[in-house]
């Protein structure tokens, strides 16, 4: 299992990166990206941060810790140069808050994330046609969420990924504990969208291939 979306003390999750790190190596996950909520008033704090933990924990463990950040809510006509930011402050997974069905985030927000240098547009919501066929074009990743509420639009996501060939992957949006996922729980939230094992299995390769 590979989970690229995950959040720490640095923004609303509940845990040290430390102990987020080894409570998913625990169950299983072999990578984890760390993407706390950032926009242009802590990406400076919080990304140099989560670079020095990842390149400690990565000498001592087996899983894989990838620095990231999530730029959440940001006005849509700031993404672009945020990503920008936060990629010269060595985030090495830029992963950008989508159109959520549970948060009033700004419309455009999926375009304009879908347009700058980005790894994944987490939970979209009902992202519209013209949006996938971007994200296809880009090879930008659109999440399936095991989270609550964000995942009500994984159907769907799914639905038009496989009708226009956009790439996906499955990840929790990890803010507590509870949150973790193992494979096996993370190929059924996949088949609850109505994908396959196979998809499950590409999901996998597709994270593998952004590392």
């Amino acid at each position: 299992m590979i989970d690229l979306h995950t959040h720490s003390i640095f923004s609303d999750g509940v845990l040290i990166p430390s102990e987020l790190v080894r409570r998913a190596e625990s169950i299983g996950v072999k990578a984890i990206g760390i993407t706390d909520h950032g926009d242009s008033s802590n990406v400076d704090f919080i990304i140099p941060r989560i670079v020095t933990v990842a390149a400690e924990l990565n000498r001592v463990l087996n899983i894989n810790v990838i620095p990231g950040i999530e730029i959440t809510h940001v006005p849509p006509s700031q993404i672009g140069n945020i990503a920008s930011s936060a990629r010269s402050l060595g985030a090495k997974l830029i992963v950008v808050h989508g159109e959520t069905l549970v948060e009033p985030v700004a419309p455009g927000t999926n375009r304009a994330a879908l347009e700058a240098d980005i790894d994944i547009l987490a939970h979209p919501g009902i992202l519209s046609e013209e949006e996938v066929i971007l994200a296809r074009e880009k090879g930008i990743l659109l999440e399936i969420s095991a989270r609550k509420g964000h995942s009500l639009s994984n159907g769907h996501v799914a639905m038009l990924a496989k009708k226009y060939g956009a790439k996906m992957v499955i990840n929790t949006d990890t803010h507590a504990p509870s949150d973790l996922i193992d494979r096996e729980t993370a190929m059924r939230v996949v088949c609850g969208a109505g994908l396959t094992g196979d998809d499950f299995e590409a999901m996998q390769k597709n994270a593998s291939a952004l590392l």
